[in-house]
């Protein structure tokens, strides 16, 4: 039997990673009790309904008492407000950590509600798929995916740091650490752009009126299902992630934009090798993921439906 990591972890909001943490927590004996919250009563019925969590709290402040880590999964907008709400029923020596995509924002809105008796230690898995709400959930969404741990400050204690290591490690995650800015700018890249641009395409889709509604979800290849999946995530989620990431994601989109033009113009005077050579260099690139097991040759992007 696996000792636990963590005698008791609280999970803040309930959708598609805190629910995938619950049954990885589950699977892996990483922690005695497992408490849950959500804001909507909604939500925390259905998460009662499926056992989702050993004990779903009615306030924060029930959820996070005692507990030995605090995981915020809300949107990156509403972590200030949360963390503000619960500060007086942290327990002294806890961990607060969370699951938001950008980091030096959370750290700011976070880090001046907190006590000084306890660690904030944010971290950030690279995983996730179109799906959300508690049911979506699934033990095996990290297994082999990227977590990036993200100190808050210099002075993190490196025992709280080795501990969310060993639970994330524990959910089948691969644990990398960096700094806030370096991690914005990274998942700009990788992450933000791209899904604003999937958003950008299906809109283009949708103005685009000599083809209609019924001929864009009939006929879509596979270049524009697969490519346009991401667009179906969480418009809250989403809206927060660009308002507080904004400066990383504009030179992103910057530099974007730079690239499109040139294969415009290439495109407009007939460049076959300029075409050529650079589908070439970003094919290879696609093809590191692949190899790094990150993603598979499927269309669907190598990401399983959730299990049921």
């Amino acid at each position: 039997m696996t000792k636990p990591v963590f005698d008791r972890v609280a999970l803040i909001g309930l959708g598609l990673i805190a629910s995938s943490m619950f049954w990885a927590i589950k699977r892996g004996g990483l922690a005695g009790e497992v408490t849950g919250y959500a804001r909507s009563q909604a939500t925390r019925d259905t998460a009662r309904e499926i056992g989702l969590c050993d004990r779903v709290c009615d306030t924060v402040a029930d959820a996070v008492e005692g507990a030995d880590l605090i995981v915020l999964c809300v949107p990156v907008g509403a972590m200030g407000s949360v963390a503000a709400e619960m500060a007086a029923s942290l327990k002294s020596g806890a961990i607060i950590s969370d699951v938001g995509s950008v980091k030096r924002a959370v750290i700011d809105a976070v880090q001046p509600h907190l006590p000084e008796d306890v660690h904030f230690v944010p971290a950030h898995p690279l995983a996730g798929t179109e799906h959300s709400g508690p049911e979506s959930g699934f033990a095996e969404l990290y297994d082999n995916r990227w977590c990036i741990i993200v100190p808050a400050d210099k002075d993190t204690s490196p025992e709280a740091v080795a501990e969310l290591r060993a639970l994330w490690e524990g959910m089948g995650a691969n644990v990398d650490q960096m700094d806030a800015d370096h991690h914005d700018l990274v998942l700009a890249v990788t992450s933000h752009a791209p899904h604003l641009i999937a958003y950008t395409m299906v809109g283009v889709a949708d103005d685009l009126r000599r083809v209609t509604d019924s001929e864009v979800i009939k006929y879509s290849a596979a270049g524009f299902r697969d490519f346009t999946r991401i667009a179906a995530s969480d418009p809250t989620m989403w809206r927060d992630v660009f308002l507080n990431n904004k400066d990383a994601t504009l030179e992103i989109l910057g530099r974007f934009t730079e690239e499109l033009f040139a294969l415009q113009r290439a495109i407009r005077t007939g460049d076959g090798d300029h075409l050529f050579d650079y589908f070439t260099h970003t094919r290879a690139i696609r093809r590191g993921i692949i190899e790094a097991g990150q993603d598979t040759e499927a269309p669907d992007f190598g990401r399983g439906a959730p299990k049921s």
